[in-house]
């Protein structure tokens, strides 16, 4: 039996991952029904697999803040505390991250080897590049999309599948959070 991977991941509706400009986190359309759900989905049980420039920018924002500001949300700091496997070849322990290890390699052969030892299931918020080629590889089991209602097509940053594989996508799930934020989770499957 394999560990379930889920690729999680912020998305505006034209596909960037982030924005410049004045967007704030969560491009401003946070509301309670989305910040709730976040903090049940990472109440579970679950292993995070972050690449190193995602650990670094969130080890960063962390930092850089101070309690109560909206980077620390609680399902943030619960994802913080989860047991989190760090995929790169330039870090090295200690991490500034509870219970984190670096693993070496190449994220590939990691995840495989992750996908068949965990007791638990897997999950990756962010780390775009890594999870572009475990989708690739086949080792995503679930593209868990969370789509905010914003368009920012001068200001986007990060395109979430920039030069990835084709894929069909069989709709597994799907949640409306405040009135227009949609959360989208799908099976994916390479198209051939």
């Amino acid at each position: 039996m394999t560990a379930t991977y889920t690729f999680d991941v912020f998305c505006s509706l034209d596909g960037f991952g982030a924005a410049s400009g004045d967007w704030t986190g969560y491009w401003g359309k946070q509301g309670p029904e989305l910040l709730a759900h976040r903090l049940d989905l990472y109440r579970e049980d679950q292993r995070m697999v972050f690449g190193a420039n995602t650990y670094r920018a969130f080890a960063g924002m962390l930092a850089a803040s101070a309690e109560g500001d909206d980077v620390r949300d609680p399902w943030v700091t619960r994802m913080r505390n989860l047991p989190t496997t760090v995929v790169s070849n330039t870090l090295r322990e200690p991490l500034d991250w509870p219970d984190a290890t670096v693993e070496r390699g190449d994220a590939v052969d990691v995840v495989a080897r992750l996908k068949k030892e965990s007791p638990v299931p897997l999950r990756s918020h962010g780390s775009l590049s890594m999870n572009r080629a475990l989708l690739a590889a086949g080792l995503v089991d679930r593209v868990q999309v969370t789509l905010f209602p914003v368009i920012t097509g001068r200001t986007g940053l990060d395109p979430v599948f920039r030069d990835a594989a084709d894929f069909d996508l069989e709709l597994v799930e799907h949640h409306t959070l405040d009135g227009h934020i949609q959360e989208l989770v799908y099976r994916p499957t390479l198209h051939t």
